[in-house]
């Protein structure tokens, strides 16, 4: 009964960028991220982050994790303390670090996610989901990790907590950390990343930017996935005699197009 959860996978993820994932259940997408920060040991091949080979029979785990910072799926699940700043404190209080640059770190992390100053010491149980959420993150930035890993991170949230998440990516985005976004959402993927992996049966099917890999979406279909709901209103455009081109991934993107295609037919 053993199954090879991942096959001959040959992946470089670049300082700044953000990288999706994406993939029907069971193709291997939280067994490669839980690699990345070493919660899975190698047991073939080589893994290294950020000059750490977590191959060897010895790895520098302590550092790996200092260096890559790893957010479940539900994270707000593993909410413990009793209040919201403790709560944040445990990640870089768990490094070794005076109370000082904890407390600092902590509350760092926390205007990093937008959450104001009066929920600090309520209980985290007190909050909303999507409030939860940004916690649980802020938990994971304290520990100010260069790579940080989210894992569905809209997954089970209304769309006010699903915009508040969102809109807290684009801000990390911005100050140029390096992002793996694993989701099975095609619109958040195609909004917000830069290249996107597509993983089926444990091996790496595409690599590509956004448009290059949603032009294959007869063949993600094939795989149980599907490409943004533009990319299939700009094909039937495009079939329906509109000359448009297809490879809009987002809404603004097809609405630039559409003008574009009116303004050439006036």
């Amino acid at each position: 009964y053993e199954k090879q959860a991942l096959k001959n996978i040959n992946l470089t993820v670049r300082d700044g960028e953000t990288l999706g994932i994406i993939g029907a259940t069971g193709s291997g997408k939280s067994t490669l991220i839980q690699h990345l920060n070493g919660l899975i040991p190698v047991t073939s091949g080589s893994i290294v982050v950020d000059g750490v080979d977590l191959s060897v029979k010895k790895p520098d785990y302590k550092k790996v994790r200092s260096i890559v910072g790893l957010v479940f799926q539900y994270p707000e699940h593993q909410l413990f303390e009793t209040d919201v700043f403790k709560d944040v404190c445990f990640g870089p209080k768990n490094l070794g670090l005076d109370r000082k640059e904890t407390e600092l770190r902590a509350y760092k992390a926390l205007k990093m996610v937008g959450l104001p100053d009066e929920y600090f010491y309520q209980s985290p149980f007190d909050l909303s989901g999507g409030q939860k959420r940004r916690v649980a993150i802020a938990g994971v930035l304290a520990m100010e990790p260069d790579v940080l890993i989210l894992d569905e991170p809209t997954a089970g949230l209304d769309p006010k907590g699903r915009d508040e998440i969102l809109e807290l990516i684009k801000g990390l985005q911005e100050t140029g950390m390096t992002i793996i976004l694993v989701s099975h959402s095609m619109e958040d993927v195609a909004n917000y990343v830069d290249r996107i992996i597509v993983m089926n049966k444990g091996s790496v099917m595409l690599d590509g930017v956004p448009k290059d890999v949603f032009a294959h979406y007869k063949e993600l279909e094939e795989v149980g996935l599907a490409a943004p709901a533009v990319t299939y209103i700009m094909q039937q455009l495009k079939q329906n005699g509109f000359a448009v081109s297809t490879d809009a991934t987002t809404i603004e993107e097809a609405k630039e197009e559409i003008l574009r295609a009116l303004h050439r037919a006036d």
